[in-house]
């Protein structure tokens, strides 16, 4: 059988990191090696992990602690070389531990660290990021595609989310274009997506949104990206076309596009867009193959509950019940029994309303007096009064069943 390239690329990348290890791991032990390299090694290492390859994840963590031992190791000596000055900018940035900056920082004593970039980090790191602004701004320029340029914009996009979300965006693009394909970009991408959809900019989300799932698809951070794109599909509506996201989600895998597709659904469900609902689930169902087949049932459950609501409830009622229990777990098995009790309330025909008592017509050949006596107009308003009690109990009852779906599927979705 042919290997997938993006598995054929996470076989190479271990096996690299691998070599990188074996021929790394007598001297990482030792004082004689740059922090800059073990810099260059950690950075392949993160990068890995947003590709794809999650098992690179221990060696990440080992790296950044042997990292962190290094440099405080290290004599004064060591960072007469700018670029072991740059590895320990960039740890901090990068994760490492915040402590260890401030320590090197403090026994600097040949002025071989910027004690402008320190301090802002420093600030930064307390969370006071927002008052050191106007700082990070002017060493980001100046910083410009340096080693740290990047890394950088990154924290400086950040800080001016909550506050400039045009900047922050400005600067997470200047991050993408100075580190394509690495962790900053996969960080920079989401946090730029964040900020599209805060300021309902659908058509830059989108484009945000489809980076990110041809890059960074497996990265172990995308199930907040997914997260995100629900939200944009379903806050989308209307806004967006449907073949826009549709063809974003067919170059996913059928598993993870069968379970993006489930949570367009419920999200779609409790926003009350049946039509967005119903659509999702028919795409679940199309997506659905080999073993996961039988997760589309679920597909099916909610396509079901989306009709509840509409003139098709009959039928819906119906499809509920035919849901074979064992294709179901607890959860969803409730939900679906609940879901039919409902249905079969709203079907409940409304109380027999009381027929209005109306005076008969006097016959032109009777008496005026012989002509049985007219209830009084109060009688009648009264009886118009009780009938119309009687529908908008019917209506009111009937709202109320609709409600207790949506307080179901909102079960469902904590």
């Amino acid at each position: 059988m042919m290997m997938r390239p993006r598995n054929r690329q996470s076989m190479l990348r271990l096996f690299f990191a691998g070599a990188l290890f074996a021929g790394a791991g007598p001297a990482l032990g030792s004082d004689d090696l740059e922090p800059y390299k073990m810099m260059r090694s950690l950075q392949f290492i993160q990068d890995a992990v947003v590709l794809g390859d999650h098992s690179a994840g221990e060696m990440q963590r080992f790296l950044l602690k042997t990292l962190d031992q290094r440099l405080r190791s290290a004599g004064p000596e060591t960072f007469r070389d700018t670029r072991n000055v740059d590895a320990a900018f960039i740890f901090t940035m990068s994760g490492g531990n915040p402590q260890t900056l401030e320590y090197l920082a403090s026994r600097d004593i040949e002025g071989e660290f910027d004690t402008r970039l320190s301090r802002v980090l420093r600030r930064y790191l307390q969370g006071q990021g927002i008052s050191a602004l106007p700082a990070f701004e002017e060493l980001v320029k100046e910083y410009g595609d340096t080693a740290v340029g990047p890394y950088l914009a990154l924290v400086v996009g950040n800080v001016s989310a909550g506050t400039e979300p045009q900047k922050a965006l400005e600067y997470f693009d200047k991050v993408r274009l100075l580190a394509p394909g690495t962790n900053l970009e996969e960080a920079a991408l989401r946090r730029s997506l964040v900020i599209a959809l805060q300021v309902s900019d659908f058509t830059r989300a989108m484009d945000l949104s489809g980076k990110y799932v041809r890059r960074f698809l497996y990265s172990p951070y995308a199930s907040q990206f997914v997260d995100m794109f629900v939200q944009l599909v379903v806050d989308g509506d209307g806004k967006i076309q449907q073949s826009q996201w549709t063809d974003v989600v067919a170059t996913m895998d059928d598993e993870r596009a069968q379970e993006f597709y489930l949570r367009v659904a419920r999200r779609a469900l409790l926003a009350g867009k049946k039509d967005l609902a119903r659509d999702a689930a028919s795409f679940a169902d199309q997506r659905a193959v080999g073993p996961a087949k039988a997760d589309d049932v679920v597909g099916q459950l909610y396509g079901h509950l989306a009709e509840i609501s509409t003139s098709k409830v009959t039928d819906a009622a119906k499809s509920l019940s035919q849901i074979p229990d064992a294709a179901l777990s607890d959860r969803d098995r409730n939900l679906r029994d609940a879901a039919k009790n409902i249905a079969e309330q709203i079907l409940m025909p409304p109380a027999a309303a009381v027929p209005l008592a109306v005076s008969k017509p006097v016959d032109e050949k009777t008496e005026p007096s012989a002509a049985p006596r007219a209830q009084p107009v109060s009688a009648g308003v009264q009886q118009v009064a009780d009938r119309t009690s009687d529908f908008q109990s019917y209506v009111d009852n009937s709202r109320s069943k609709l409600k207790q779906i949506d307080d179901l599927l909102e079960e469902e979705a904590q």
